[in-house]
């Protein structure tokens, strides 16, 4: 009895670990289905209208000639979302006063539950840099495709939670996309980033 019990555990574990490769393969993997660029657009090219978490009406065009930091979240996430906000607020405290070059903003995809004031007490926890954005559906829908995000309403037991990109986005000051910085990259790594980005622009000024 104790044999095959262990060999059931054995076949149990053998199917859980394909079932992550399979799952890896064809979503992460070589096997995953071939997309064209999906790179975000430059913000000049994105069209979408929000609000942020001062009541004021924004859009790309607020993020112009500057360069930016967008991060796609809401208010009611456990962990990534707190967590890539402390991040942000470490690389703004790195940077020091050259932080105050930056726009930093959180973009919630739970417009449902994120309202105005929650999004204006929620990012009062992190540096003051840090602005939220807020959009009807329809207009969360269009940015998310701009900035080429993902995000999904899960249920659970007591209600539902988001699942999203975790990745933040950096920007040159001229709207055009200069890549991504991981969940919870080390400073040391996200901090160049950030600053090439910067030093991009002031070369093409000069």
């Amino acid at each position: 009895m104790t044999g095959r019990i262990v060999k059931f555990l054995a076949l149990a574990v053998a199917s859980v670990a394909f079932a992550l490769v399979l799952g890896w393969w064809q979503v992460d993997g070589p096997g995953a289905a071939s997309e064209p660029d999906r790179r975000p657009l430059p913000l000049g090219e994105m069209d979408f209208a929000m609000t942020d978490d001062r009541g004021q009406s924004v859009g790309p065009e607020t993020l112009a000639g500057r360069p930016s930091l967008v991060f796609f979240g809401f208010t009611y996430c456990p962990d990534v979302c707190p967590m890539t906000l402390s991040d942000i607020s470490g690389w703004l405290d790195e940077l020091g006063p050259e932080a105050e070059r930056l726009n930093a903003v959180l973009i919630t995809v739970d417009p449902e539950r994120d309202t105005v004031p929650a999004l204006a007490e929620y990012v009062s926890y992190f540096h003051p840099q840090i602005r939220a954005w807020r959009g009807e559906p329809a207009e969360l829908a269009k940015a998310a495709e701009g900035f080429r995000a993902r995000y999904a309403k899960v249920s659970t037991e007591d209600g539902y939670t988001m699942d999203h990109t975790a990745g933040v986005f950096l920007f040159r000051a001229d709207g055009s996309f200069a890549g991504t910085i991981d969940y919870h990259e080390p400073r040391e790594f996200a901090a160049p980033k950030i600053r090439r980005a910067m030093e991009e622009i002031q070369k093409g000024d000069t």
